[in-house]
């Protein structure tokens, strides 16, 4: 196996595209995560406003009893 010799000019050309490639994608990824805490917070606020308004939701179903009343209702 033989070792590869680089040049440090060379070297420090390579290290200087991988850290500005890696810049580059740090900042994709922070207006990535911008963008989701936007959509994040949208949501929360429509998921607050229809639990406001209609308060049986997921998070307080409706009493079983109620809705087996309601299928016989609508059976007859």
């Amino acid at each position: 196996m033989s070792i590869e010799q680089v040049s440090q000019t060379d070297m420090l050309a390579e290290f200087r595209e991988r850290l500005k490639k890696l810049v580059e994608e740090n900042q994709q990824y922070a207006a990535k995560i911008k963008e989701n805490e936007t959509v994040a917070l949208k949501l929360q606020g429509a998921i607050e406003t229809l639990e406001y308004y209609n308060p049986q939701t997921m998070s307080a179903p409706p009493d079983e009893e109620t809705v087996e009343e309601t299928e016989e209702e609508t059976a007859e």
